[in-house]
Parts: C-alpha cells; structure tokens; sequence
C-alpha cells in the first residue's frame, strides 16, 4: 500500500485530469493495475471493456467508450505507468485500394447552372457499411487528401441531387489543441479538457469536379450547419456548439466558408496532431506539414457559444465519446 500512494506521489503531476470525459485520479490508474492483475492472460479488448465498465468510461447515451480507451490504455503502456498483455501477432496485410465509386450513383455528366437549376438538394446521414464504402471511395478518388480515417465522434454525408450524387461531407472529432481557436474562446487547458467535444471538425468536404454550381459549397455548408446538431444529438446524446475546419494555405482561400459565415481566426503551424517535438524545438525547424487557415463557425451566437465553452452558461451539456 506504501509503494501505490509512494508511486502516485510521483505520478500525480504527469497524470491527465480527464479521461473520456471523466475525472481520473491515481486512483483510477490503481483500478486499472488491479484489472490486468486479476487474469494476467486476458486479451487487451477484455481489459478495455472492464476498465470501461469499473472507471465509467461510457458515452452520453450510455455505451463503452472502447475505441478511446484502448488508445489511452496504450499510452499509458507506452509511458510505463501499466503493463499490457502482448499483442497477438496478426499476418501482415496489405491495404486495398479503394474501389471505383458506383457510378450509376454518380452523375452521368457535367453538372452546371445555378442553384435554383439544380433543384432540391439533401445531406443523406451516412448508417450503413455500404455507405461508408461509398463515401470512403468517393474521397479516396476525387479528394486531394485521400480517403479518411477518423476516431471519436463523427458524421458523414452524401450530397444528393436528382443528378445523383454529387460529392459528401465529413464531421469528425475537434483538433487537441489549436492557440488561435482557443484563444478566440478564451479557454484554459482544464475547461479545453472538459469541452472539446463540443466543437466538432470539418473533416472533409468533397463536390464532384465534374459539378460547376455556382454558391453550391456555401450553400451545403449552411445546410450542414443546421443539420447537424440534431443529427449528433440522435447519435451522441449532446449537441455541438462550434464547428472549426482547416483549409492549406497556398492551395485554397476558404471563400465558401467565408460566405457560410465562417470566420478564419488564424492559422496552424503545421506541425499535426502527433508531433513529439517540443514547442522550443519546434521554432527552430521548418514545419513537417502544410500550414492551414483556422476557419470556425458558431452554431448560434458567438457570445452564447463563448459561455457554454467556458462553463457559463447551466445548458446540458452530456459526455463527450
């Protein structure tokens, strides 16, 4: 017992202070030594879902954050605070390339005119394996960035015209930590901690280049922008106040999201989301990725969104995923 408080004493200043969404304290990292200490043998999913299950790592609507948790459980193997059972090795495989797209779903030619030409148009919410099929070929052939992959929190769509389809659209979970968008919060590394969830990325944004429509892009943002919070509140149990996206620099000016009313609000330093370089470091050498334009949108009124982030405000807020 002497050895565990000795241990959290060393412990306690490089322990995070949340995680999925709840208080983590040394005591919880007792719980998950005592649960790999119980059958020595267990795989690692079986762990992750009672450590899930002990520590309350669950999602608004009440279901096992596993996915996150098998990424925290990792790195705090990688770190030595635990120690996991081995990995069961597995045949190397080789990544498929992703098919052609159907394209009978697919326009058959040029689409060009004006909104009002186009006709109706609606987000189809991405549900089925077919449809994420379809959606992950679509960017994989027609997206500069390629297929996607994503962890936590997110939506997809198809863009459905009487054309057929015309590109989709990606929502996924926030960037960790972004100084231009925090600081137009005013958050602090604890509230960032606790809210995060509640801003959700624009991932990706695909239109077809055969399609040429003018105001088609901002239309489709401002379409997404109303449709999702019900959507992520059916599928996650709370709603998203803030949306952000990065759009390259050098590549692209952001001018549908400007007339989405989106605002740019500064711009990355390009060094991504696993960069393990310190900050010092960092300003001495060129950066390893493209620098991107921060571009956010409120989902509601600025000084309103502001408040929830920052705790100001009493609206349920549920656990993020």
């Amino acid at each position: 017992m002497l050895e565990n408080v000795l241990m959290d004493a060393q412990l306690r200043a490089d322990l995070p202070n949340q995680v999925c969404g709840v208080q983590f304290y040394p005591r919880s990292l007792r719980t998950i030594r005592e649960i790999i200490a119980e059958e020595p043998l267990v795989c690692c999913a079986e762990i992750t879902r009672r450590v899930c299950h002990q520590l309350g790592w669950m999602d608004a609507l009440g279901r096992s954050k596993t996915l996150s948790a098998s990424l925290v459980l990792r790195d705090f193997d990688r770190r030595g605070w635990i120690t996991l059972p081995e990995r069961r090795k597995r045949a190397a495989t080789v990544a498929k390339p992703w098919a052609l797209p159907d394209a009978d779903r697919l326009p058959s030619g040029p689409v060009t005119g004006s909104l009002q030409e186009l006709g109706p148009l609606s987000l189809v919410s991405v549900a089925s394996k077919e449809g994420f099929r379809f959606s992950q070929s679509l960017l994989a052939h027609y997206h500069y960035r390629g297929a996607l992959t994503a962890f936590g929190a997110q939506h997809r769509y198809l863009i459905q015209s009487s054309r057929g389809c015309l590109g989709m659209m990606s929502f996924s979970a926030a960037a960790r930590h972004l100084r231009d968008r925090d600081d137009w919060i005013g958050w602090n590394q604890a509230l960032r901690r606790e809210r995060r969830h509640l801003i959700v990325n624009n991932s990706r944004f695909l239109i077809l280049p055969e399609v040429k429509v003018p105001h088609l892009a901002s239309h489709l943002l401002a379409m997404a922008a109303r449709q999702l919070v019900p959507d992520f509140k059916a599928r996650y149990g709370y709603e998203p106040v803030l949306l952000e996206t990065f759009v390259e620099d050098g590549r692209y000016l952001g001018t549908c999201y400007r007339a989405a009313s989106w605002l740019r609000v500064g711009q990355t330093k390009g060094r991504g989301r696993n960069d393990p370089r310190t900050e010092a470091v960092a300003r001495k050498e060129p950066p390893p990725l493209p620098i991107k334009s921060i571009w956010i949108r409120p989902l509601g009124h600025s000084d309103r969104v502001r408040a929830v982030l920052l705790g100001k405000t009493s609206k349920a807020l549920g656990r993020h995923v």
